[in-house]
This record gives C-alpha cells, structure tokens and sequence, in this order.
C-alpha cells in the first residue's frame, strides 16, 4: 500500500516501535561504555598500564563487531524484538561477570563478551525501524535514535560515575545494567517486528534508492545471500569505511578525553567527568536537526551532511590537540563542538537506505561491525604510542582529524 493510504493505526505503531526503542536504548550503554568514565579508577586499582586500557577496550570494540555480523542476520531469520531482548538479558550477565575481574585479563574476557551479546541490541531494532519507517522519513527517525544514542552516553557517563564515585567501580557494572534487562523484556512485549504482524499493510517504497535493494529475489535471501549482496555493492562497501573511520574519532575521543584531562591537564576526576560530559551532549543534539534537514530540505539526500560533520569534527579535533588540557573551559567548548559536529553526520541511516527492508539487519550490523573494528583497532594503536613514546597526546588527535578528511573524499563518492 502507498505511504500516504495507510491507515492511523500504522502511523501509531511505527511510533510506539520507535519510542519504545528509543526508551531502552537510553539506559543501553550503562552497559556497554561503562569501563570509559570508570577506566582511571579501574586503572588505579587494577594497577593496569595504558596498554592494558586499550586492550580492554578493544575487547569490547571487537566484540561488538563480531556480534554486529551475527546478530543482524540471525534476528532476520529467528525474530528481531527477541534478538533485542536477548541482547539485554545477556548484557546484564556479563557485565556481572566483569565486576567480579581481579587482572587485566579476568576483567577483559567478560568484557568482551559483554560487546558481543550487547550488538544484539543494535542491528535487529534497526532493521526493526526499518520495518516500518520508508525512507522519505527514515532520516527523521534514525535522528531520533541518535540523539537517544547520546542521551544514553549522558545518562551512562553520570550514571557509571556517580554509582563508581559513590560504591566503587565495581558497583557500575553491576546495578544500572540491571535496568537495560527490565527494559529489554519490556520491549519484547511493546513493539512487533513488522506491520504484518499485527494485521496492517505494509508500505511500498518509492524512493528508488531503497526500492532496489528490496527488489532482490527470496533465492538471493538465503543463507549467506545478503552479506554476498551488500559486500560486492561499491557503495556500501564505501560507506562502511567511512563509518570505520567515523568511529576511529567518536570512540576515540570517548576512550582517551578523560586520560588525557586527568593526566596532561592534572585535572580532578570530577572537572574531567564535566568536560567530556559535553562530548554526548553534543550527540544529543545534533542528529534530530539533521534527520529533519535530510528529509524535509534536502530530499532525503544524507551525503551533505555527512560531509559537513567531516570537516567540522576534524576542525574541532584540530582545536582540541593544540589548545592547552589544564584550561577546562576551553576543554568543554571543543567537547561540546566536537560533539555536534560528529553527530550531524547520518552514517548509520545510509546502511539501511543501501540496504532495504530485507536486508536492514544484516546492512546495519556489517556496517557497525566495521565501524567497531575500526574503534577497536584506535583503542590499540593509541595506546601503543602513548606507551611507548612519552604521551604525544596531540599526534593522537591529529590523527582523528585526518581520518575525518579522509572520509570526507570517500563519501564523496557514494550518491545517497
């Protein structure tokens, strides 16, 4: 049925899925980033070097990325509300198992793990959204789950510091993720996988763009089809490095910005908490302001502004290696920048537009796979050269910015 016939009581279960997403999704990451707020007191008593924190880091990052390529495709074929709510359940566990690390390695193999069973709350909801939102509106929808993404780094950097301030580090990886497991079953029970599932049509799409993709056959569906189908498309294979090098940044600066405050800028743990504080801020208010400008000014079109967030990111990261660490104003100003400008960029929308229906989970599970390999591999990286090189804490942003320059030739070259 065309978009604009369909009844009201689609339009009100497109935004129950959605909200209902956006609700769980805010308390998601006091289950999966909790280690970065925490990782100075965790540093401290663990006794671990900086190559340490990245390895555990990585582990998480790494896991993520490997769920991201199961879980995907497995919630296409076994059920997408489920998948989510397992994704939950299991976060919960793990981030137990985690709190109980006496080492390096008793911390970082639960850890791991934590990223691979929480992935799954990711691409199936997507796909999910997908489900139900065409493309004309897609941007204006996946905004709202960016500024949720960024509001559940705000909740998770004052909720994870608060209780680790309060009880011990310990004490954040075991009671706010016990909220994501009550909000994770409650969202089996509030959304459905698709509008057929609940008696009502399902739109057709127009925008020839995402009409492709979902014109593919039910043979080339099967098994490993999709991942054959998305992994030989120039232009998705394209938007998935640029997503990888995205994440070289926006995770980059969440991993190191508190070290690097708390060490270079001999600042509190409480002025360091402050400043990158307004790094998620700034992820919470960007992406409903460029969704609405993709869809409603530009025609749905998403490389503008993905073009946009490169140079301004890289021109804030600029910034940040060059000004002084002790001046915790100034600090605050390029977190909040650096923030808004690396959340205007509407990446993860373009894997599902590129993808279709059909193949949304798999699409945006392979693309968050490469933007978590990527973060994984800067975790590593970095702290080999902090280690091994007298902390050249400015190379370290340097080189983000030369990512975000990079990326900006390359989705250059991807029309969507």
């Amino acid at each position: 049925m065309a978009y604009d016939d369909l009844p009201r009581r689609y339009h009100r279960w497109k935004w129950q899925v959605l909200i209902s997403f956006c609700a769980f999704y805010l308390f998601v990451y006091t289950g999966r980033f909790n280690f970065w707020p925490t990782s100075p007191l965790i540093k401290d008593d663990l006794q671990l070097t900086n190559i340490e924190i990245g390895v555990i880091n990585a582990m998480l990052l790494w896991g993520f990325a490997l769920g991201d390529l199961v879980h995907g495709r497995m919630s296409e074929a076994y059920g997408l509300r489920l998948w989510v709510t397992l994704g939950a359940v299991f976060t919960t566990v793990f981030n137990w198992a985690a709190s109980f690390g006496t080492s390096a390695v008793g911390f970082a193999i639960p850890w791991g793990l934590a990223g691979f069973v929480n992935a799954a709350c990711w691409s199936p909801a997507i796909s999910m959204i997908s489900q139900w939102w065409p493309r004309r509106e897609r941007g204006i929808a996946m905004g709202f789950v960016g500024t949720i993404s960024g509001g559940s780094m705000l909740l998770m950097w004052w909720l994870s510091s608060w209780v680790a301030a309060e009880w011990g580090w310990r004490a954040a990886f075991r009671y706010p993720p016990l909220i994501i497991l009550v909000l994770g079953v409650a969202f089996y029970f509030l959304t459905r996988d698709r509008p057929r599932d609940v008696g009502l049509p399902e739109y057709v799409e127009e925008d020839q763009i995402s009409a492709a993709p979902e014109s593919v056959s039910e043979e080339e569906l099967r098994g490993l089809g999709p991942y054959k189908l998305l992994l030989t498309n120039s232009r998705f294979q394209l938007a998935c490095h640029v997503k990888g090098l995205e994440n070289v940044a926006r995770y980059g600066l969440t991993t190191w910005v508190p070290l690097y405050y708390f060490e270079a800028g001999g600042l509190e743990i409480t002025q360091t908490v402050l400043i990158t504080f307004l790094l998620p801020l700034g992820y919470l208010i960007a992406p409903p302001m460029s969704g609405f400008i993709s869809d409603k000014l530009l025609g749905s079109r998403r490389r503008p502004l993905v073009l946009a967030s490169c140079f301004f990111s890289a021109a804030a990261l600029v910034a940040i290696a060059i000004a002084p660490p002790s001046n915790a104003w100034l600090g605050a100003a390029l977190m909040l920048w650096g923030g808004i400008s690396m959340g205007v960029s509407l990446i993860s929308t373009i894997s599902v537009d590129l993808s279709g229906r059909k193949m949304a989970g798999t699409g945006a599970g392979v693309l968050d796979a490469h933007g978590y390999l990527y973060a994984g591999a800067q975790a590593l990286i970095f702290s080999v050269l902090l280690d091994m090189t007298g902390s050249p804490w400015p190379i370290v942003f340097l080189v983000m910015a030369a990512t975000r320059l990079i990326s900006a030739g390359m989705i250059s070259r991807v029309r969507v």
